[in-house]
């Protein structure tokens, strides 16, 4: 059997990828194999595949995306499969690579790239390439540059960030007099400062000031616990062999904070993430923290609102997100005719990335930022600052969106949010399974 080389220069068989990319996935195992399994087919030369999992209106808006490259690009034709998205999409995107039966483009969160690029599940990009299509570093923020690059090199480039962000109700906050003159909502930098704000919402609606949904959902308890932490000038660092090393002090407080907003008049003592969606929706709140790809939830609902970045409290400006990137996944034999193909379809969509913004995102193509198309977007104008300011999950083969890891914060977090647990017993508990992780070798 034909040996994979890795990034590194050493050589791993088929054998070590296939179990490394099931560690890596986590669940979705069965449906991985039974995906990538039978005999590879031939594809016309003309054709890209394209794997991503973008779905509902994100998919409708890359689907129309695809379909206008196509239109440009008689040369060729990408041909995009949709896969679940979480564990069950990069178990099977894992296996492809591994197995020899990879598309030649697929998308990736960027937060998930430090557990693949290593052990050469996806290949680097050539910024030469890159520069004849006209994409260069100095087009993306420079977080979102640096986030693209693992050991000096470019695994991903990214088509947006998408931010943990304040959604609010302005009929509500103007009631509740918090409204500045241009219409947006007052600033406030400190946690009882925003208590207090969604007191006063809370006397509007009679029902709750803050809607947040979080039970059985680790990710969004870890969205808004990031952006707390990160505020306090705080970081995660996480390197295999040692311990976790976090300020234990600021993600107590970053918990205890949490928890206290959850008394059923700043915002219900449980609920899950469509019971607080719907809850913002019916006007029985006033703001929402959620993501940006809630977006065309609140237009849909013709619910009077506008959207900002979660208020400072801390005093660091932070906030938590990912970005849909592209990567290239490892191919036994490159048609280089096909990798050009690629370059220029990539380019294409994110050129083309204006209305990828409509859904919510913000482009990571700093042109398409900078245009007037952009400028005359509201609400997404008035998070835009969120680009400079995001903060992205810390590096390890574990951590990352759809991961596990944002799994087992949940499984020691909910109940401190819930009150039947002090918030050190559920940090430490969180600490220790982290170590745990950290004990073992990425298992690509």
């Amino acid at each position: 059997m034909k040996q994979f080389e890795s990034i590194a220069g050493r050589q791993v068989s088929r054998r070590q990828l296939m179990w490394g990319a099931a560690a890596l996935g986590g669940a979705g195992l069965v449906g991985a194999l039974s995906g990538c399994g039978g005999p590879a087919q031939a594809a016309p030369s003309q054709t890209i595949n394209f794997w991503h999992l973008l779905s509902g209106g994100d998919g409708i808006k890359m689907q129309a995306m695809i379909a206008d490259a196509n239109k440009a690009n008689p040369d060729f034709t990408v041909h995009p499969t949709v896969l679940a998205w979480g564990p069950p999409y990069y178990t099977k995107l894992a296996m492809a690579s591994a197995g020899g039966r990879p598309p030649e483009v697929a998308i990736m969160h960027a937060s998930r790239v430090p557990g693949y690029a290593p052990g050469g599940l996806i290949e680097p990009w050539d910024l030469d390439l890159l520069a004849e299509n006209g994409v260069k570093p100095e087009n993306f923020a420079p977080r979102i540059w640096e986030k693209s690059q693992q050991g000096g090199k470019v695994f991903s480039l990214a088509l947006d960030s998408h931010p943990f962000i304040m959604f609010y109700n302005t009929d509500v906050a103007g009631k509740a007099g918090l409204l500045e003159g241009n219409g947006q909502l007052q600033e406030v930098n400190t946690p009882e400062g925003f208590k207090d704000m969604a007191r006063e919402m809370q006397k509007v609606t009679k029902a709750r000031g803050l809607s947040f949904g979080y039970l059985n959902l680790g990710s969004q308890m870890w969205r808004l616990f990031y952006t707390l932490y990160k505020q306090h000038g705080a970081e995660i660092v996480l390197v295999p062999g040692q311990e976790m090393k976090a300020d234990r002090d600021a993600a107590i407080e970053s918990l205890e904070f949490m928890a206290s907003l959850f008394d059923d008049t700043i915002a219900a003592k449980s609920g899950d993430i469509n019971t607080g969606i719907a809850e913002f929706v019916r006007g029985d709140s006033g703001m929402l923290f959620s993501g940006v790809w809630e977006l065309p939830t609140m237009k849909k609902a013709k619910l009077p609102f506008d959207a900002a970045t979660i208020p400072t409290l801390y005093g660091t400006p932070a906030s938590y997100a990912d970005s849909h990137s592209f990567v290239l996944p490892r191919q036994l034999t490159i048609d280089e005719s096909k990798r050009r193909d690629v370059y220029k379809f990539v380019s294409d969509i994110l050129k083309g990335s204006l209305s990828w913004a409509e859904a919510g995102h913000i482009p990571a193509y700093q042109p398409v930022i900078q245009s007037q198309g952009y400028r005359e977007l509201t609400p997404q104008i008035h998070y835009a600052n969120a680009a400079d300011i995001i903060t992205y999950d810390p590096d390890a083969w574990f951590s990352g969106s759809g991961s596990d890891w944002q799994t087992y914060f949940a499984e020691y977090i909910q109940n401190v949010l819930l009150g039947r647990d002090k918030a050190s017993v559920g940090w430490d508990g969180f600490v220790a399974r982290t170590n745990n992780l950290l004990s073992r070798p990425n298992p690509v």
